[in-house]
């Protein structure tokens, strides 16, 4: 098989990922418990508007409103036969707003449970699950698969394995990780980055990485990037930080990284070696707008 035109572009520059979805569709309305996935034929202007600023702000790789599109998350809202639809709906929107020269990655998130032995789901029920969720990606054209936000090395293989089995283009992974008492990063069942990474690639990721975390600043991000690129095996990185470590005021949880602050962050991230650059929680178009415009130089000394 070719090399897909997504990793070709890969391999000539650091690309700019986009940031936060779930706080843009609450900010357009979107309420608490909602399903968030349905937007994509509901309320599907807003979704596209969401992308569309995005790709305003010069982000390369737009991702899909699809994170808990699984059929097993869907599930709990009851909706779980429009796993087909509402995946292939998401795609199609971040393709409409992406245009012919970005990247569309469809989004992936965790399944709602875990592997066998430490969950009730067979290897073969949790393919299943992720397969019917990418076919619905790659029909509506997206330009990689992402299964992000992991903590379980066993659902990223699977995962993983899925998106290589339904013809994915691409197949990004990436985890969330924590910081620990002897300051290394770990996954929420403990493992470290090397070994993440290590059961990514085996299964067959093309780029491996992290994006959320929990509790982690800026500089944390920059550490564990040098951990990512040490422990990638020479395989592209890609890393999407949080707009800082969150506060909760109230009701209201803070991100207090300002989109000055993000873009003071990405020279670093790429001469660390990162290969994608985005946002994750608390980021927005701004904070994405000014990453873009940090990016010139960090091409250039990639």
């Amino acid at each position: 098989m070719a090399p897909s035109r997504f990793l070709q572009e890969l391999e000539r520059r650091v690309l700019l990922c986009d940031g936060a979805m779930g706080t843009q569709l609450i900010a357009r309305g979107l309420r608490s418990g909602e399903c968030s996935v349905l937007w994509n034929v509901d309320r599907r202007d807003d979704v596209l508007d969401v992308h569309r600023a995005y790709r305003s702000a010069g982000c390369d790789l737009i991702t899909t409103n699809t994170f808990s599109g699984s059929p097993s998350m869907l599930a709990r809202h009851g909706i779980e036969e429009l796993t087909l639809e509402l995946n292939t709906q998401g795609a199609a929107l971040a393709r409409e707003a992406v245009g012919p020269a970005g990247f569309v990655l469809g989004d992936v998130g965790p399944f709602g449970d875990f592997v066998e032995p430490i969950g009730d789901t067979s290897v073969e029920q949790a393919q299943e699950i992720f397969s019917m969720q990418i076919k619905g990606l790659l029909r509506g054209g997206c330009d990689a698969i992402l299964v992000e936000t992991m903590s379980d090395p066993a659902e990223v293989e699977v995962a993983v394995a899925a998106a290589r089995a339904a013809g994915a283009p691409a197949v990004i992974a990436t985890y969330a990780f924590q910081k620990s008492a002897d300051g290394s990063f770990r996954t929420m069942m403990g493992t470290d980055v090397a070994d993440s990474l290590r059961h990514a690639l085996a299964a067959g990721a093309d780029v491996v990485g992290a994006n959320c975390g929990t509790s982690l600043s800026l500089a944390d991000y920059l550490a564990l990037a040098h951990q990512l690129v040490a422990g990638a095996n020479g395989a592209p990185v890609a890393i999407q930080p949080n707009a800082g470590s969150p506060r909760v005021e109230g009701d209201r949880t803070i991100y207090d990284a300002t989109p000055e602050d993000m873009a003071r962050l990405v020279p670093a991230l790429a001469a660390a070696g990162a290969s994608i650059i985005g946002g994750c929680c608390g980021t927005t178009p701004e904070h994405l707008r000014a990453m873009a415009g940090a990016l010139p130089t960090a091409r250039l000394a990639h």
